[in-house]
């Protein structure tokens, strides 16, 4: 199956992105466009997902904008990388658990490149370093075409993070490549978008 991948080099607004996004929904589901991996990074934005709760706001002085994706409240700033994606479960397994299993699979292999041993938590969604969160998900599936997608830490600024309970795990730190490896990497996003488009295409 074809699936376009777009990446961008040049920071999205998360309403552009969304408008985008939502856009691309319709014309999957009306099949008039091709599926979509979209790589890119956002400015410095919070989002809340449909189950965030308003305790998880430490700073009250930020600015959380909604989203119809699932999940609590994270962040997105430059540094961190967002894989977008919209797939046509219709044309594959109807299986959403399978298609997170693809997502969590293509996040290990990924670090798997930068010598980090990332595992899955059956309890909390994401990929994690030891204890510490190193990607996060959030999925939304209308009519059996699966959207939004996962953020994977590079090389931002963590410090963000302590305005919010991410993802509702106030017991949990994050992490980053850089944290755990100390390297800066570049031009990694077409060996990532091949992992994806390889593991969506098992499904």
């Amino acid at each position: 199956m074809s699936i376009e991948i777009k990446i961008s080099k040049k920071r999205i607004s998360y309403k552009m992105a969304m408008l985008y996004l939502n856009k691309r929904v319709e014309e999957v589901k009306n099949g008039k466009n091709k599926e979509l991996l979209w790589i890119l990074e956002h400015p410095t934005t919070y989002t809340a997902g449909v189950s965030f709760n308003k305790n998880e706001i430490i700073d009250k002085k930020i600015k959380i904008v909604k989203s119809n994706r699932g999940g609590k409240i994270t962040l997105h700033n430059p540094g961190q990388k967002i894989i977008y994606f919209v797939i046509n479960l219709n044309n594959r397994k109807k299986d959403i658990r399978k298609l997170i299993n693809s997502v969590e699979n293509s996040l290990i292999q990924f670090l798997k490149n930068f010598k980090i041993k990332a595992k899955k938590d059956n309890k909390n969604i994401g990929i994690w370093v030891n204890d510490n969160k190193i990607a996060a998900i959030g999925i939304r599936v209308s009519r059996w075409i699966a959207y939004h997608g996962c953020s994977i830490n590079i090389s931002n600024n963590l410090n963000q993070y302590l305005k919010i309970v991410p993802c509702g795990l106030n017991n949990k730190k994050v992490t980053s490549v850089l944290k755990e490896k100390h390297i800066k990497i570049k031009d990694y996003e077409k060996k990532l978008a091949e992992i994806f488009i390889e593991n969506f295409n098992s499904i």
